[in-house]
């Protein structure tokens, strides 16, 4: 029962007692008696009668207040100070009137309206919004906005602080977001009588609240509307905005940002930034998770005789990198702490892949040198497993 208007005769009513409950009862016993009831008096389960179906109502009614926290809380603050006599339900007599004092909430004042005129969604305190009659106009969180930006292989390991034009979707700046033509005065909807919401069943007795399409939620109409935004109320806006994309972020990420989407309506909170990440790709150097990667080309005598060779790491000084002999090719090594930044501010590594390089021309030197380490190995003829193998 969401956004229901509040009603002097919850303040005389005992949802505890409804729910057969005491009134410091756990949470966990509230929902507990409240599904038993709703179970046993549920009006799919009992079509035509009308006194389980009341009943039904009551029950969902009384867990609706009782079953959340805060208007739990609320609620008992309301009936303490009604059984304390600290207010009454009319006539004569000492103490406040409730329903004058509910009545200041239609009129825009203060008292027992801003209290508790939020219990059951209707706003108060600084958060209401007022129009012409007096009727509550609820603050409206803005949309979301979805952009995208493209950072280099560098900045994505290092974090960037980038500039983001956007064009969002804003109140129409002819007529500040009302939908009617500057000048004119409105009057409340015709169709939600200044609610902004319509009531839709949806089975049984049951019912949720919908934004009123006559409005769309704005409780007010205009019989002439905005020349700019034809009645919608809304128009856009381009504003440059600085976005912080962190250090270690993928390719793919999609990074939110809150509250620096559109503006919101009637005091209502900023919808939130979405933005999505591409990592335009490195000429050297690639990305495994949290780790860089790096193809190192070592020649023939190296990887057979073993060296010692500098590496290149993404913005730092060049390390060097100990080949053993016998290397074969495709081995990786490991250079710790030069990788990407985590989550937690530490790096991830290097990881270094050997790859043989074969020369495409060789002078009479290099040709006399390999022929004689083909005459010197000769005897050890390498594919002798590998026909083993093939027949068993």
């Amino acid at each position: 029962m969401a956004d229901q208007e509040f009603k002097p005769e919850w303040a005389q009513k005992d949802f505890y007692a409804v729910l057969g409950v005491s009134k410091d009862a756990p949470a966990a016993d509230l929902k507990k008696a409240y599904k038993k009831l709703a179970r046993e008096n549920h009006p799919d389960t009992h079509p035509g009668d009308d006194e389980r179906l009341e009943k039904f109502k009551a029950v969902a009614e009384a867990y609706d207040v009782v079953g959340d926290p805060d208007k739990r809380a609320k609620y008992d603050e309301m009936r303490r100070l009604y059984g304390s006599g600290g207010f009454r339900g009319g006539g004569g007599g000492g103490g406040f009137n409730l329903d004058d004092l509910l009545g200041d909430r239609a009129r825009g004042g203060g008292g027992f309206g801003d209290m508790f005129g939020d219990l059951f969604g209707g706003g108060g305190g600084g958060q209401r919004r007022t129009g012409p009659g007096g009727q509550v106009r609820r603050p409206v969180k803005g949309s979301d906005v979805e952009t995208s930006a493209t950072i280099s292989f560098t900045d994505a390991i290092d974090g960037v602080t980038i500039s983001l034009r956007l064009t969002s979707d804003s109140a129409c700046p002819q007529c500040s977001g009302t939908g009617g033509k500057p000048g004119t005065k409105p009057r409340i909807c015709p169709e939600c009588e200044g609610a902004g919401y319509v009531v839709a069943g949806v089975g049984g007795a049951f019912s949720i609240n919908e934004t009123c399409p006559g409005c769309g939620g704005r409780q007010l109409v205009y019989d002439e509307k905005c020349p700019t935004c034809h009645g919608s109320g809304r128009g856009s806006s381009a504003r440059t905005i600085q976005a912080r994309i962190p250090a270690g972020v993928k390719d793919g990420a999609r990074i939110r940002l809150r509250g620096k989407g559109a503006a919101g309506e009637n005091g209502g909170p900023a919808g939130d930034l979405f933005v999505a990440v591409k990592v335009s790709p490195h000429r050297v150097f690639g990305r495994t998770a949290d780790n860089l990667t790096l193809e190192v080309p070592v020649s023939f005598d190296e990887a057979a005789l073993g060296a010692e060779i500098k590496i290149p790491t993404l913005g730092g000084a060049p390390v060097t990198l100990r080949i053993p002999a016998g290397t074969p090719n495709g081995r990786t090594f490991r250079v710790r702490g030069r990788g990407a930044t985590k989550a937690d501010g530490t790096r991830g590594d290097l990881l270094a892949t050997v790859a043989v390089q074969v020369p495409a021309v060789l002078d009479e030197a290099a040709r006399a040198a390999v022929e004689a380490y083909r005459e010197a190995t000769a005897g050890k003829p390498l594919r002798a497993g590998l026909f083993e193998a093939s027949q068993s």
